[in-house]
């Protein structure tokens, strides 16, 4: 049988049933109801709630539907797929209710996708299981024979531990020509027997008589229980014990200790003698009573023998007796009520808990939990909280349920992980709480793209690097967690797409380390920059961009190379000297380059070898020759001198080049002295007329030397100045030397100009001059200087 406050669902749809549903709820609570019969097996049929709620086959299921009660005393069990309840275990409605009228077993129904609470109410209903019972087979009644017929006697009740109609109902008495037996109703609802006497009793006739009382409960069929009544007749004793009152109320904590004294008993008797002595005992008394308390027959004292639950039981009642010495007795009520004390801390029930929330969602339902105390009015009351400064709430959904959610979008990155204490507290004197502690972990979004350690690296290699060297490393970190936080790195397409990036670094993709894919020239590519970028794993991916720079470093890889003078030019290279020159003449200037940079490039000059050693001299910086001392008649004509040029990288790289030079009298005469002027001189000095003739020989050798070059200069002089133009030497350097960036030393090709032009009685040699300037850090002056010195000391006269 289901009794529910819920309107009969019609089976059309399941929406409209839920929502019926939460109406009722939210209006004003609903309960279903139902009975069964105690004594049932476990997993008897109760109900097909499923059906009760108007919910379809398998939606218990997929809502999460679960059966919660009180204190995780679990009664019934819930079939997800067909919807049926059934009982968990056999319910004995004597051991969970006593001597309670109805017994009603409370449980909730939870759903928890979405989130509602249906209470519910399980009766049980009495077997007759119980037979009555006597605390005592036999009931002894003393009466004196001077009673008269219609005096009442009352008897001990039988005990019966079913309720309702199936506890007592009836009492008899055997046959017999005293007595008959009268029920009556207790004020406590409980029915006793009581004898009445029909006809008057005469002691010396019969003096005791022995009936048999029977109880009956009110089950099909009944159940019965018998106790035998002795009834002695007692001589004549006018006066029966009174008590002071006839009720005793009396209040006593549950926490009162063995042994305490709960209340003092009185009653007097007017007789004397034996008459007049009284005996207290207890008369109608439960065995819950007996259990719980004794009473001194002589004082009427009641103490404790054992410690009182108020939880239990809250409240005793017993009836004393007074009996004096003639067998007349007198009765009194004592009603005990059990104080309660606060004993009992609060409990809590999880019923849910998820331990792992994602991040960056609001409203999340973390846990949901019932909590109870068995304690009674403010000790029972509870009040439920959590630490402050949480991001999380705490919701009361039904009466002492309650549903803990997130207060707004959690954060992994600040914080990953959440101790709660949950914290049931009784509003009892002193106060009792319980805590409960949960850990909830923050799961990771992929909310945060990568950072890398810098905005833009700057990569220094050296050039003539190995290939696959490992030349710098990028890094970006990711807040994220997991595959959320793995970076893989990648190359990004240059902003210059004639940049062969592919082809010149490579990236590893799980650590950012970049490599050199080929060796690198200086010459070639001073720099180059490109960007990285760094791409987590996470869905979707999330990524970041970082610039590099890479600085090629120049080796000293290049030789200086000589421009002037040429080694590879149609005649060897012959600078004049007058034999009237000074020190510090300038004889020639030797020009060389070198394709590297930086102190790689720096140029030192310095002579090696020279025919007349001390004669001439280099500057070291500028390599110019020049004379060290004023030649003299004794130097040979013809000097051949060894330049060394030599770089300041390391180790050093360096040329060398010869010059050759000859001493002539004077660019003014024509022609050089003729042998006979020398003999002439000769004989002036006998001494040396050998010499002399050793000299003329040589001097004639030397003289058409001179002529003949003399003769090539001014057939080239006249022929340049009907070109009027000069003679263009190109010169062609190695392949090494090349400058993509377009700011390097030399260019592919470059031409130097050598000339001799005519003029007014003067003939000029123009120094080695470049079409295109060489030097971008030298301005025009620089060269003009030079070159108006060179001529200066190269005029023919």
């Amino acid at each position: 049988m289901m009794e529910t406050s819920l309107p009969k669902a019609p089976q059309k749809r399941q929406v409209t049933a839920i929502i019926i549903l939460l109406l009722l709820w939210e209006a004003g609570g609903a309960t279903i109801k139902y009975s069964v019969l105690e004594e049932r097996n476990s997993g008897s049929f109760v109900a097909n709630i499923a059906k009760d709620l108007g919910l379809g086959i398998g939606e218990l299921a997929a809502r999460g539907a679960q059966i919660l009660s009180k204190g995780n005393k679990q009664h019934l069990q819930l079939e997800q797929k067909s919807g049926s309840l059934l009982q968990e275990k056999k319910l004995d409605r004597e051991e969970l209710c006593g001597d309670t009228d109805p017994c009603i077993l409370r449980f909730q129904v939870l759903l928890k996708n979405p989130v509602q609470f249906i209470q519910g109410e399980l009766q049980l209903l009495d077997v007759n299981d119980h037979a009555p019972e006597f605390s005592e087979n036999e009931i002894l009644l003393k009466i004196p024979e001077s009673s008269h017929p219609g005096t009442a006697f009352p008897l001990k009740l039988a005990e019966d531990l079913d309720v309702g109609s199936n506890t007592v109902q009836n009492y008899t008495i055997s046959t017999n020509s005293h007595f008959h037996l009268f029920t009556r109703n207790h004020s406590d609802g409980r029915k006793y027997p009581e004898l009445v006497l029909d006809k008057a009793l005469d002691r010396e006739e019969q003096p005791e008589l022995r009936l048999t009382l029977t109880a009956l409960d009110g089950g099909s069929p009944p159940r019965t229980g018998t106790s035998q009544v002795l009834i002695i007749v007692l001589d004549i004793n006018d006066n029966a014990p009174e008590f002071a009152q006839l009720l005793y109320e009396v209040q006593v904590p549950e926490n009162s200790p063995i042994g305490s004294l709960v209340i003092t008993v009185f009653a007097r008797d007017l007789d004397a003698g034996i008459y007049g002595e009284l005996s207290y005992s207890f008369f109608q008394s439960l065995n819950q009573v007996v259990q719980a308390f004794e009473i001194n027959a002589v004082t009427g004292e009641i103490r404790l023998i054992k410690m009182l639950d108020f939880e239990e039981i809250q409240s005793y009642h017993m009836e004393i007796e007074a009996s004096d010495g003639g067998g007349l007795s007198g009765k009194c009520t004592v009603a005990i009520e059990v104080l309660d004390v606060n004993d009992n801390t609060p409990e809590l029930t999880m019923s849910l808990l998820i331990s792992d929330v994602p991040e960056n969602t609001p409203d999340t339902v973390v846990a949901i939990f019932g909590i109870s105390d068995p304690d009674s009015g403010d000790n029972g009351k509870m009040m439920c909280s959590i630490q402050d400064h949480l991001p999380f709430l705490l919701k009361l959904t039904v009466e002492n349920f309650y549903t803990l959610v997130t207060e707004g979008a959690l954060d992994r990155e600040k914080r990953a992980e959440y101790n709660i204490t949950i914290t049931v507290t009784d509003m009892g004197s002193p106060r009792l709480k319980t805590q409960h502690n949960i850990t909830v972990l923050v799961s990771d979004v992929n909310d945060n793209a990568p950072a890398f350690t810098q905005t833009s690296y700057t990569l220094r290699v050296r050039e003539n690097n190995s290939p696959a060297l490992h030349i710098g490393s990028v890094s970006a970190t990711d807040a994220d967690a997991g595959a959320n936080a793995q970076v893989t790195y990648s190359l990004l397409p240059p902003h210059d797409p004639r940049l062969p990036l592919a082809s010149l670094v490579s990236i590893n993709a799980d650590n950012g380390h970049l490599f050199a894919l080929r060796s690198l020239d200086y010459e070639a590519l001073q720099a180059f920059e490109f960007g990285v970028g760094a791409t987590d794993r996470g869905s979707p991916a999330r990524s970041s961009q970082a610039l590099v720079r890479v600085l090629v470093l120049d080796d000293n890889d290049n030789s200086p190379f000589v421009l002037y003078p040429l080694q590879n030019g149609s005649a060897p290279c012959t600078e004049l000297v007058p034999r009237a020159a000074e020190a510090g003449y300038l004889v020639s200037k030797v020009v060389a380059v070198d394709g590297d940079s930086g102190q790689n490039a720096w140029l030192s000059y310095q002579l090696l070898k020279a025919t007349e050693p001390g004669l001439f001299g280099v500057w070291a910086h500028n390599g110019e020759v020049r004379t060290a001392r004023p030649p003299s008649e004794r130097d040979a004509p013809k000097h051949r001198l060894l330049v060394l040029v030599k770089d300041n990288g390391e180790p050093p790289r360096s040329a060398s080049v010869t010059l050759h030079v000859l001493l002539v009298d004077g660019f003014s005469q024509p022609y050089l002295p003729l042998p006979e002027a020398a003999a002439e001189q000769a004989q002036a000095d006998p001494l040396t007329v050998y010499l002399v003739i050793a000299l003329a020989a040589v001097s004639s050798l030397f003289l058409f030397s001179v002529l003949a070059f003399i003769a090539v200069r001014l057939c080239g002089r006249s022929r340049a100045a009907s070109l009027g133009r000069c003679s263009v030497a190109e010169g062609h350097f190695p392949g090494h030397l090349v400058d993509v960036g377009g700011t390097g030393t030399l260019s592919q090709s470059h031409q130097y100009e050598v000339c001799l032009r005519g003029g007014t009685g003067t003939s000029e040699f123009k120094f080695l001059k470049p079409v295109v300037p060489i030097f971008t850090g030298e301005g025009a002056g620089g060269d003009t200087e030079e070159n108006s010195n060179f001529r200066n000391h190269f005029r023919f006269n």
